[in-house]
């Protein structure tokens, strides 16, 4: 079914960027708001827009079935989720279907196989995908819980099952906590989803974390679009993404695309998806989860491939077979994404509100801004604090780095404290520079009086050649190497604060 006229249940960046696609397929689009985004950019820049409800997001994006009559009032033929709200909601899936709508993703049925962490790692395992040592179902008991810790042994960890966002995850590292450990994750998993349910695997230490961008049809193709790096975040929350991984072997690539792939085909998957490990030291990986939407590191991906995920999406949901350009996909180049939130990163990375008294971002080759604000905008309390995505491409990591300092340096943003300097500091670390930093990162090496340091334009020039060395370097360095390169750059000076609010 061809579709003319798309709504997209969403706000913010991704709505504005899923809009410009459409737009560009000849589609009309239909947006929908609450009452704090009344004047929001994705309400502009549709070509309808429909008031759902009142600001907090449980009274307006989250309205499942006021949204779809939005859509049948607005004579659109299919709903975008984006990512976050619905997108991963199999009964919004399926009540989209059942209204007589085309739902821009995958079927009800995909999402609630792999939306669940236990039903997920059981499919996973019956596709023969490396998985973490750990309990095969749920955990109820401290009994089960000692039991599973002999196959684990410590440190291990505890995960909710219909968990997210490191909500109902607890890191347990001997016996005796492991009761008390144990009930708070349950606690805080019934507090956040509604489900206490919990299973154990082994802690992964040091782990770097790797997804795969899958993309499949309606009539059983399914290919990778290969890797992401997704290893600097913040209690769980990624903050900067990279295409490709700039450690993984052609090998391992080869692999972890092959088990995504199969992944996907075993539970009749179609649309843009991700599956995601946790790479060790020694580049073994472990099934970690699938997302099955599109992703916010989406553009990297794109920029590598030359691909536009978005218009995939439409076609797809419209029955159209993968073309060859999808199928035949090349990998070529280095991209690198950082997120711009309203955040404090000298106060804890805090979320921040006001009016966004500047918004010039930077221009030119090779990059790119995906952004749901613009200067006099407000930023509202109610929502997730990104504000927009920087993405830059460059022929190679060290100089899509440069390319990314240089972008921060000339985007003015003021009004709101934000993560851009956090953001230029990162690219100026040497560890990050040389590709040997983990999910654990911000957590070891950032302070707050860091981002009043300065760095030298020599010094940063000094690491992006480091970069580039260790970049065409064939395997890891051992530990042991790793930590004495750490010592002995206790040297290094951090560039300054770049935009003052």
């Amino acid at each position: 079914m061809k579709i003319e006229k798309l709504l997209i249940a969403n706000r913010g960046e991704i709505a504005v960027r899923i809009m410009r696609s459409a737009q560009e397929m000849g589609i009309k689009t239909v947006a929908v708001y609450s009452t704090a985004d009344v004047k929001a950019r994705h309400v502009l820049a549709a070509d309808e827009a429909y008031w759902i409800g009142e600001s907090p997001s449980s009274e307006s994006y989250l309205r499942a079935d006021v949204i779809i009559e939005t859509a049948k009032k607005a004579g659109a033929q299919a709903i975008h989720p984006g990512y976050g709200f619905l997108s991963e909601n199999a009964s919004f899936s399926k009540a989209v279907k059942d209204a007589g709508l085309i739902f821009v993703g995958p079927s009800s049925e995909s999402i609630l196989a792999m939306g669940d962490k236990l039903r997920s790692k059981e499919t996973a395992r019956k596709s023969k995908v490396p998985m973490v040592p750990g309990s095969e179902g749920a955990i109820k008991t401290v009994e089960e819980a000692l039991e599973v810790s002999v196959l684990t042994g410590f440190p291990l960890l505890i995960k909710a099952s219909a968990g997210g966002g490191g909500k109902g995850m607890r890191v347990v590292t001997k016996a005796e906590e492991l009761e008390n450990e144990m009930h708070m994750a349950m606690r805080e998993a019934q507090s956040a989803f509604g489900d206490a349910t919990v299973f154990i695997e082994r802690y992964v230490q040091n782990p770097k974390h790797i997804e795969i961008q899958i993309i499949g049809d309606q009539h059983g193709n399914v290919v990778h679009l290969f890797e992401r790096d997704c290893s600097i975040q913040r209690r769980h929350q990624k903050v900067i993404e990279e295409a490709p991984s700039g450690i993984l072997t052609e090998k391992v690539r080869k692999a972890m695309g092959s088990d995504a792939v199969n992944l996907a085909k075993s539970c009749g998957y179609f649309s843009t998806g991700t599956v995601e490990f946790i790479l060790d030291q020694n580049l073994e990986y472990y099934f970690l989860e699938m997302n099955t939407r599109l992703q916010v590191e989406h553009p990297v991906t794109e920029l590598i491939t030359g691909l536009d995920l978005v218009k995939e999406q439409i076609r797809i949901a419209q029955g159209e077979v993968l073309s060859e350009k999808v199928l035949g996909a090349q990998m070529r180049g280095n991209a690198i994404e950082i997120r711009i939130c309203a955040e404090d990163p000298r106060n804890q990375f805090l979320p921040d509100v006001g009016t966004l008294t500047h918004f010039e971002g930077p221009k030119g080759p090779g990059i790119r801004l995906d952004s749901g604000y613009e200067k006099g905008d407000e930023i509202p309390i109610y929502y997730d604090p990104l504000m927009a995505k920087l993405i830059v491409f460059d022929q190679d990591r060290p100089s899509a780095i440069k390319r990314m300092l240089k972008a921060i340096e000339h985007f003015d943003l003021r009004g709101v404290a934000n993560t851009l300097d956090f953001c230029h500091w990162v690219m100026c670390h040497p560890d990050f520079q040389e590709g040997w930093f983990d999910t654990h990162f911000i957590a070891k090496k950032f302070e707050a009086s860091m981002l009043d340091q300065k760095l030298s334009d020599d010094e940063v020039e000094a690491f992006t050649v480091a970069g580039l060395y260790f970049q065409n370097k064939k395997s890891i360095p051992a530990v042991e190497t790793i930590n004495s390169q750490a010592q002995s750059k206790n040297n290094w000076k951090k560039r300054g604060s770049i935009h003052q609010n």
